[in-house]
């Protein structure tokens, strides 16, 4: 039963990296389980597990996927029955109710339960020796995605990484209150508010109150570019400025060939509601790209009424234009003054030989503070910094220029 211990721990080791609260005696307990039960497929392995190792319903969407990663193909249960290692495992889910073992959700055909994506049709004798190695492969998964390109992720990676994203630390940076309040540390006496006190100890000020411009956080402002060439890594930051809506009230919007808030779609609790409620709200997604006439409207709709002013704009997007890119240094310089911060995130810029010659790119930068590619999950983490770095106060431009962040893709 080494084995199966084994796969026990690991597994509750793999759900606790995914966010599940997954203690050693969980997955002991499943161990038990498995062993007094004695599961004939995949379907009584399913609920053995989700019976023992998960205490709350929003946990059972990442087992689902931490299962089917795991076990789908991986192990077999004719290895704990003892039956012959030829027999043909039966179906991982009854008909009717589709669990993470359902060929739809897997890829796989009914004719080969065991086979994956990765290795269609049934497996080979030579192939039983590699279940060590996929069960690591699954384990380190957050390795293998850390430089893989967003826009060579599949689908189920991407679910991965939208967990990934949701465990990012995104902190808004911190700028001065402009009113006094309150404050213990603070070396201003507020005279009022003493007096007032005191008339709770016969008239004596006992208790001194000071005030101080407490710190406050900078609003956050997403414009992502959804356009064709931009979609992959679109899918991605939609995650991120999902998470800063909900964690630090940031604002988000996107443009292709308009401008569209998605602030309030985002906003909802149920992520796969939001995302559709945002697909919904952005019809012209996947098209065309007006970066300087969206960059105008949101300053004339948005920017001018303090959406923008004094905030951390982040603008992630190629830079491809197909008007004239004179709107968009027109448009970069007047949020470079609106703005505390500008940062802007171009996928491209991962490749080595990048150079800003685009037509919309060569006029926005030199209205930029923060050059970064973004690409991937470690790129991604530039992006955060950045943002968390952006709470110093960037010093006057002479010759405006920007900071680049991040190395290229060849140097990763």
């Amino acid at each position: 039963m080494a084995e199966l211990a084994q796969i026990a721990a690991s597994f509750g080791h793999l759900l606790h990296a995914a966010g599940v609260p997954v203690t050693p005696e969980r997955s002991a307990r499943f161990a038990t389980a498995i062993t007094l039960a004695a599961p004939q497929d995949l379907t009584q392995l399913y609920w053995l597990g989700r019976v023992t190792l998960i205490t709350a319903h929003e946990q059972i969407d990442i087992y689902d996927r931490v299962f089917a990663q795991v076990f789908r193909g991986i192990i077999d249960m004719a290895d704990f029955r003892g039956d012959s290692a030829n027999q043909a495992p039966p179906a991982a889910a009854p008909t009717g109710e589709r669990r993470p073992g359902d060929p739809e959700r897997t890829g796989e055909s009914n004719n080969n339960p065991r086979g994956t994506n990765a290795t269609p049709g049934a497996r080979d004798d030579d192939e039983d020796g590699a279940d060590e190695a996929s069960m690591l492969a699954a384990m380190s998964t957050d390795e293998r995605l850390s430089n893989k390109d967003f826009a060579a992720v599949t689908e189920e990676e991407l679910l991965l990484i939208r967990q990934l994203i949701e465990r990012l630390p995104l902190v808004p940076p911190m700028r001065k209150g402009r009113r006094e309040r309150p404050h213990a540390a603070g070396r201003r006496l507020d005279i009022r508010k003493t007096l007032r006190g005191s008339h709770r100890t016969g008239g004596d000020p006992v208790k001194l109150v000071k005030r101080a411009r407490v710190p406050r956080p900078r609003r956050i402002v997403f414009i992502a570019d959804i356009s064709g060439s931009m979609e992959p890594y679109a899918r991605v930051y939609l995650h991120l400025a999902r998470g800063g809506v909900l964690a630090i009230g940031a604002e988000a919007f996107v443009f292709a060939t308009r401008l569209t808030r998605l602030t309030r779609a985002l906003s909802i609790n149920n992520p796969d509601a939001a995302y559709r409620k945002a697909a919904a709200a952005a019809p012209d997604w996947s098209g065309g790209t007006r970066i300087g006439e969206t960059l105008m409207r949101f300053i004339n709709d948005y920017g001018r009424r303090g959406v923008a002013r004094g905030a951390v704009l982040v603008i992630i997007s190629d830079g491809w234009e197909i008007e004239d890119p004179a709107l968009v240094r027109i448009s970069m310089e007047r949020l470079s003054r609106l703005a505390h911060h500008v940062i802007w995130v171009n996928p491209r810029k991962a490749v080595t030989s990048f150079e800003p010659l685009t037509g919309g790119m060569a006029a926005a930068l030199p209205y930029v503070d923060t050059f970064v590619s973004g690409h991937s999950l470690r790129a991604l983490e530039d992006v955060v910094r950045a943002i968390q770095a952006s709470a110093v106060d960037r010093a006057p431009r002479s010759q405006p220029a920007a900071k680049h962040i991040g190395l290229s893709h060849a140097q990763r």
